[in-house]
C-alpha cells in the first residue's frame, strides 16, 4: 500500500507526468511479475488482474486515486459525507481519460481503428459493441460500464478473468462513443457456440466455482461468501463447441 500511497501523491504534486508516469509503469511491470499484490485482490484474484493486462491495471491505479482524492466532508449529498458514487464516477473518468491520452491508450477514432485490426461489427447493443474477422482467434469490445463507478467495471474484469479464464478480458485502451460515455476497449477470445446453455447447466459451473442461486433456483443470480454474480441467463453462457463445456462470455460480477 506503500507504494500506491506514493503514487498517488506523485499525482497530486505533478499530475501525469513523466516520473508519475514511470512509478506507475513500475508498479505494473512487478504486479505483472508477481513482486507486488494490488490491494483488495486475493492471490487467485491476482491471476486475473494480470491476465486483463497493464492498461486495466494502471486504470485501476487512476481509479483508485480518484477515490481516495475526495475528503469526506465534501459531498453534501451523502448524509454520512462519503462522496455520491457519480462524482466518483465522474472522477474517476476524467483521470483515465487524461492518463490514457498521455500513455497512448486513448483511442479517439475507435471505430475505425477496431474494423481495420479486427474486423466488421457484428453486434451491438448497449453493453458493448463487438467486432470480429472470421478466423480470428479473438473478438474485440468497446465495453460500456454499467457498473455504479468506472472502477467498480475494471474491478469486473478482474474478477471474471479470475473466474472464467477460457474467456480472459484483455484491456487495451479506451475511447468515449458518440453519446460521450466511457467504453473501455479489449479483446476476448472468440468462443463458437454450439447452443446455450441451459438452467441446470449454467447452476453446475457456477456451483463448481463455490456459487449458489440467489433467487431460490428461480433466477441468474448467484452468490458466494466474496462475490456475487448477476445477468448469468443463456444469452452469456454457451456450450462450446469445441470442448462440449459451458462457457460464461459476459456476466455482471462484482464484490459482495
Amino acid at each position: 500500500m506503500d507504494r500506491l500511497q506514493d503514487i498517488f501523491r506523485a499525482i497530486d504534486a505533478d499530475g501525469f507526468k513523466e516520473s508519475t508516469l514511470l512509478m506507475i509503469d513500475n508498479y505494473i511491470n512487478d504486479i505483472e511479475n508477481g513482486r507486488t499484490n494490488f490491494p483488495r485482490f486475493t492471490q487467485q484474484e491476482h491471476a486475473g488482474l494480470c491476465k486483463a493486462g497493464a492498461a486495466l491495471i494502471g486504470a485501476s491505479v487512476v481509479a483508485s486515486y480518484a477515490r481516495g482524492s475526495f475528503t469526506a466532508g465534501g459531498d453534501a449529498e451523502s448524509r454520512e459525507g462519503s462522496p455520491a458514487n457519480w462524482e466518483i464516477d465522474e472522477r474517476q473518468e476524467q483521470l483515465i481519460e487524461q492518463w490514457a491520452k498521455v500513455t497512448g491508450r486513448w483511442f479517439a477514432n475507435s471505430d475505425s481503428i477496431l474494423e481495420k485490426n479486427f474486423g466488421s461489427l457484428i453486434a451491438q447493443g448497449a453493453e458493448a459493441k463487438v467486432y470480429y474477422r472470421e478466423g480470428d482467434p479473438t473478438v474485440a469490445k468497446e465495453r460500456a460500464s454499467i457498473y455504479s463507478t468506472t472502477g467498480k467495471a475494471l474491478d469486473a474484469i478482474v474478477l471474471h478473468n479470475y473466474l472464467f479464464p477460457e474467456t480472459a478480458m484483455n484491456v487495451f485502451g479506451f475511447t468515449r462513443d458518440s453519446d460521450g460515455l466511457l467504453r473501455i476497449i479489449l479483446t476476448q477470445p472468440y468462443v463458437r457456440c454450439l447452443r446455450l446453455a441451459t438452467k441446470e447447466e449454467i447452476d453446475r459451473l457456477v456451483l463448481e466455482k463455490g456459487f449458489r442461486d440467489n433467487w431460490s433456483g428461480q433466477g441468474v443470480n448467484y452468490i458466494s461468501e466474496r462475490i456475487a454474480l448477476e445477468d448469468m441467463h443463456p444469452a452469456n453462457v454457451f456450450i462450446d463447441e469445441v470442448s462440449g463445456h459451458a462457457i460464461c462470455i459476459d456476466c455482471i460480477v462484482k464484490f459482495v
